[in-house]
């Protein structure tokens, strides 16, 4: 492995594994007044799926609790690419430990000690696996060494109160565990994903539900690469091996499945019967398959800085969890995998889970399910990180779209559609990509990443009036789109839906003197189903003031550098009229 892929490698562990688990896991409690507590190392041979794993735990176990002084339990696992002895895991285990909780936490399947290959949070193999430590806490099976539980509180026989918590990959195998073991009493999932083939591959239009759309979107092959390394890169130890995976040679740790989809990603060829078979197995093994088996009451907390699971994830699990009756409510944190802390948030280097809001959310989560404290208040339904406020703001529900913008012919964004002047624009993306969002990966291995832009002829861009007062925008922008492009029509129904237009959509905050922001660096990619028919893109959502005197600009670029693009070119047309125009929603706070 060459010195930059290995940095690589190791940055991106940290990242997923250690960065965006850490800053939820240390708390602010008063070294004095907090609980001690001793830690053992166990192991566990679990049923996972056709087969056994072995899974490395510690218990971390606090002092005075005992089979007459029962303790609720917390159980966690790590995110992709770290184990239950990275810092930040282990920091779960101590953080509630200290707070009189007995915490297990173990290194999920494929990483660290723990055997098995990685199946990305399948329920019937993750959560399968996770069920069988809830069975140690439950008292009713030991560790491999003969290590019993009998000091968990008991909701019943066999049932004992457990939550979960952790991020990312640690987000996900909660609802996967839930869905398959009813036993579980609580979650708190951060910066997790709804459904991986719209996370890896997304399309951000034909939506049948959430976010999942029939057509195979874009591919995100910075993220999807990056993940492929670090599950590459785990170390070969016996309980790893696997004899059957010697005939995949470029894929030793992952499931099958799983490896093929990476494949078929990275191919640029999207095949119906493929990519029919890809899109089952990624949406299998995702919270939009099992969710209304999750009865858990869940805190879904998502971060606004963030390219890889974006808030468009949590909703759509908020929506579905709330469409079934699960009580459920959801936090938007400004941090995410792309960055984004900011003062006063939940955070690892001040320990202030007491102090921060999302913390002290957490805390009377399991105090309210946990403990069964039902004076604990958990808070408003719906919350967000403003940063023009320094703080949160807070609904009983996500806004509805209450502000409509046109777009004019001339390249204007305007209020009414009486405004829309008629006439029509084109671009043609090129052979290379011409625009930039962000580079997820520029930072970790040393390089710098430029400001977002797009190249003259390969975009389009229209941009309203200065605005007269502030608009706050709390959700996903909607734009509704119709395109002209002959190239694509000759050949969209070949069978293979890389032969469909793909387009990005974005919208940028203009300022006074020209300069403008991409908000987190976020776009839509689409790979347009039809384009002799309308068709609706829901960007990915955002919190996001537009100053008075700002503008906003809307853009359609052919091409974006952390996405496969067009197959060869495609000239585009969009055509404006009064009668017939596309039509931007904007959901704004009031």
């Amino acid at each position: 492995m060459s010195r930059a892929v290995s940095r690589l490698r190791s940055s991106l562990a940290f990242l997923v594994g250690a960065a965006l688990v850490a800053p939820l896991t240390l708390v602010g409690a008063d070294p004095a007044a907090a609980a001690e507590f001793s830690v053992t190392s166990l192991e566990f041979t679990v049923r996972a799926g056709d087969r056994s794993c072995t899974l490395d735990a510690d218990l971390y176990r606090p002092a005075g609790v005992d089979a007459r002084h029962p303790a609720p339990a917390v159980l966690a696992t790590n995110g992709f690419g770290g184990s239950k002895s990275d810092g930040t895991t282990d920091a779960l285990g101590r953080a509630f430990a200290s707070r009189g909780y007995v915490s297990l936490v173990y290194s999920g399947l494929g990483f660290g000690k723990s055997g098995c290959l990685i199946t990305l949070d399948d329920p019937a193999v993750d959560g399968k696996a996770a069920s069988g430590l809830i069975d140690f806490l439950a008292g009713t099976r030991a560790a491999d060494d003969g290590t019993e539980a009998d000091y968990v509180v008991s909701d019943g026989p066999g049932d004992p109160r457990v939550g979960m918590i952790g991020g990312s990959y640690g987000g996900a195998v909660q609802l996967a565990t839930a869905s398959a073991d009813r036993r579980v009493d609580a979650l708190v999932p951060l910066v997790t994903w709804n459904d991986l083939a719209y996370a890896l591959a997304p399309n951000a239009t034909g939506a049948r539900h959430g976010v999942s759309s029939d057509t195979p979107g874009v591919f995100k092959w910075q993220w999807t690469n990056g993940f492929y390394l670090i599950g590459e890169g785990q170390p070969l130890l016996v309980p790893s091996l696997d004899p059957s995976r010697f005939n995949h040679l470029t894929c030793l740790h992952f499931s099958t499945p799983a490896c093929d989809t990476v494949r078929l990603l990275n191919s640029g060829r999207f095949p119906a019967g493929s990519t029919r078979q890809m899109l089952a197995y990624a949406r299998s093994v995702s919270p939009v398959s099992y969710l209304a088996d999750v009865e858990a009451p869940t805190l879904l907390v998502q971060g606004q800085a963030d390219s890889l699971f974006n808030l468009n994830e949590a909703t759509a699990t908020y929506r579905a969890l709330q469409a079934r009756g699960t009580t459920t409510k959801m936090i938007w944190q400004a941090w995410g995998h792309s960055g984004g802390h900011a003062p006063g948030e939940l955070d690892l280097a001040t320990g202030n889970l007491d102090t921060s809001y999302v913390g002290q959310r957490i805390l009377a989560w399991f105090d309210r399910y946990l403990h069964l404290d039902t004076g604990a208040d958990t808070g408003p339904a719906f919350a967000y990180y403003r940063d023009w406020a320094s703080g949160y703001g807070t609904a009983d529900a996500l806004p509805d779209a209450s502000r409509t913008l046109y777009l004019s012919g001339d390249g204007a964004l305007v209020d009414e559609r009486s405004q829309v002047a008629s006439g029509s624009r084109r671009y043609t993306n090129g052979p290379l990509p011409t625009s930039h969002s962000e580079s997820s990966l520029a930072g970790l291995i040393g390089l710098s990443d430029p400001a977002p832009y797009d190249t003259k002829g390969t975009h389009l861009g229209w941009t309203s009036a200065p605005l007269t007062a502030p608009v706050d925008v709390v959700g996903a922008p909607k734009a509704t789109l119709k395109v002209r492009s002959p190239a694509t029509e000759r050949v969209q129904d070949s069978g293979d839906a890389a032969d469909k237009l793909v387009l990005f959509a974005k919208v940028y905050d203009v300022a006074p003197d020209g300069t403008q922001e991409l908000v987190n660096r976020l776009v839509a990619p689409v790979r347009v189903p039809d384009v002799t028919r309308p068709f609706t893109v829901e960007l990915p959502g955002i919190v996001h003031r537009y100053e008075t005197g700002h503008r906003l600009r809307f853009v359609i670029a052919g091409s974006d550098t952390a996405y496969f693009g067009n197959r060869g070119l495609r000239p585009v047309t969009v055509v404006s009229a009064p009668q017939d125009t596309g039509v931007l929603e904007l959901p704004v706070a009031r």
